[in-house]
């Protein structure tokens, strides 16, 4: 299996962590509102930086749902991507790993993250992604998660895309 981790993330509030700083500033972010909703968003977004090579931002957005929130980002090249249906799967994958990982993470600290986790996936109904709309979303259903796509899917296509 391809290695979909990403090691380093970003933020412009808190600067440059691993996985177990941003879970550590997510959790504390939550805690500092007690009693408010929450929800954490996965997305990946991609762009080609050269032949069969893609650039992948995933983006972490713990959202306040009616407050704003603070985002995470991370980045990785990844080589032999021939076409558009590719990335989009591999977006799509990297957003599932990450998913998991926090998961396994947010568990070490007794927060049920399955509850308030989705997956945004940067695909749609206008343009050249709409015929993998079924084929996306049915893969992170599938595994376990709520899916939106655009134009609901600002994790991906705004906040990832941002850093791509």
């Amino acid at each position: 299996m391809t290695n979909h981790k990403i090691e380093t993330f970003r933020s412009p509030t808190y600067g440059t962590l691993d996985l177990a700083g941003l879970v550590d500033r997510a959790v504390e972010f939550i805690e500092s509102e007690q009693n408010s909703r929450f929800r954490i968003v996965i997305g990946t977004d991609s762009e080609l930086v050269g032949p069969q090579t893609a650039h992948f931002v995933s983006a972490v957005v713990v959202h306040h749902v009616g407050h704003g929130g603070v985002y995470f980002w991370g980045g990785i090249n990844k080589s032999g991507i021939n076409d558009l249906r590719q990335r989009m799967y591999e977006e799509a994958t990297y957003s599932l790993s990450l998913a998991q990982r926090l998961i396994d993470e947010f568990r070490k600290k007794d927060l049920p993250l399955e509850k308030i986790l989705e997956i945004h996936v940067d695909v749609g109904e206008v343009g050249e992604t709409r015929a993998m709309i079924s084929e996306i979303v049915g893969m992170v259903k599938g595994s376990g998660f709520l899916c939106k796509t655009k134009p609901e899917s600002f994790a991906a296509s705004n906040v990832a895309d941002r850093h791509t």
